[in-house]
């Protein structure tokens, strides 16, 4: 029987484990890859996943009753010296783990930002049913506790310094990952499309992954063409759709009057001031923002499908950048948040709001996904207030 100190190795270890091979799916699938080429190259950690708690109990019980951790630092002649080496998984994950939970402690907070209303919109109620379709992955729709028809429609305000006055109180309406699928039914996001077009927005912005099923771009009419806003309806598309027929997605958007943000910053003119949107599509698609037109002191929004692009953004001296892609992890395990995010930043980017200065960053939890799935993590549509600073 294992003691307690060699139990609780063990549990840090299978825990570190875990996280070291979550950490490494989370960084696979940042890449500009084919999903079925990234589902190949994530099975090795799905096995090591599965066997290497195993050797770490073999580990544990061949060097039992040695003092400390010489069990582990000691490689006898009857022993493999692979079984030690099998532990370097579990270090380096609880060093990852460390991490994250230092950059969570010292993540700052944009300037004024405030959740200052939200509403939690029970559609099953609504509709007196789970609008579950019949997709390979309808059936996670049904795991009890599932909040996939649970969203979180909130208002959250921000401040800036150089936004310009007449942009007080600027209304953006920030939709991400609506992920159209045979999972789950048009009427859900109709109503939930209906349900953000009453907020009354100023703009529009949505940050991509549209469809899953080219077939379904026919719900277009019936949901995103009916937002409207006086200062239009503005976006980009994501991974999901990189892997369809994205021209064809483009041109159904560009129909219904909504304006595509790849390549040249837009101006967006309010009175006699304005402010400038660009969009950014990579690694999956496109080039960097052209900003090159826009003067320096002027304020600047990105929408990013991903928030890799950080970077870039803080770099371009972006205010404001809007991005969805990694669903807030989906599942948010109590005490630790997110473990899954396709992003390099790991899951440090899951959802939320954050200050990398100049940068306000707002990361959308989506909609929707490809997996009906949600676990204390309720989909989300935000409406941004932007706030200029001297006049709060």
């Amino acid at each position: 029987m294992l003691g307690i100190f060699e139990l609780s190795l063990l549990l840090a270890g299978i825990f570190g484990n875990c996280w070291f091979w979550c950490s490494y799916i989370n960084r696979l699938y940042s890449l500009p890859i084919h999903d079925r080429v990234l589902d190949r190259w994530r099975r090795p950690a799905e096995i090591a996943v599965l066997l290497v708690p195993g050797v770490l109990l073999i580990s544990l019980l061949r060097y039992q009753g040695r003092p400390g951790l010489s069990s582990l630092a000691s490689a006898g002649a009857d022993s493999a010296a692979w079984i030690h080496g099998v532990w370097l998984f579990p270090a380096l994950g609880l060093v990852f783990f460390g991490m994250r939970v230092f950059s969570r402690a010292v993540s700052r907070r944009p300037p004024g930002n405030v959740r200052y209303d939200f509403q939690i919109l029970d559609y099953v109620a609504r509709l007196g049913r789970k609008p579950i379709g019949q997709g390979p992955y309808a059936k996670l729709a049904h795991i009890p506790g599932n909040q996939a028809f649970s969203l979180e429609l909130n208002t959250k305000r921000f401040v800036f310094a150089r936004l310009p006055h007449a942009f007080h109180q600027f209304r953006i309406l920030h939709i991400s990952d609506l992920h159209f699928s045979d999972a789950i039914d048009r009427e859900y996001f109709e109503q939930v499309l209906y349900d953000a077009s009453q907020t009354k927005p100023d703009l529009v912005a949505f940050t991509g992954d549209l469809l899953d099923d080219l077939r379904l771009v026919s719900w277009l009419p019936a949901t995103l063409g009916k937002l409207q806003a006086p200062l239009g309806c503005y976006y980009i598309l994501g991974n999901h759709d990189w892997h369809l027929a994205d021209d064809r997605i483009r041109d159904s958007l560009k129909q219904l009057g909504w304006q595509e943000c790849q390549g040249p910053a837009m101006e967006i003119q309010r009175g006699e001031s304005r402010i400038f949107l660009a969009g950014d599509e990579r690694p999956w698609m496109g080039t960097a923002p052209d900003l090159t037109a826009v003067p320096d002191s002027a304020f600047r929004i990105l929408m990013s499908h991903t928030p890799d692009n950080i970077r870039w953004a803080r770099r371009a001296g972006v205010d404001l950048m809007l991005s969805g892609h990694n669903h807030g992890g989906q599942i948010k395990l109590p005490g630790i948040g997110a473990v899954l995010a396709p992003s390099r930043h790991g899951v440090r980017f899951a959802d939320g709001e954050f200050y990398l200065p100049p940068t306000t960053l707002h990361v959308s939890r989506g909609v929707s996904g490809r997996h009906p799935l949600r676990l204390r993590c309720r989909p989300e549509i935000s409406l941004l207030q932007l706030d200029c600073a001297d006049l709060v």
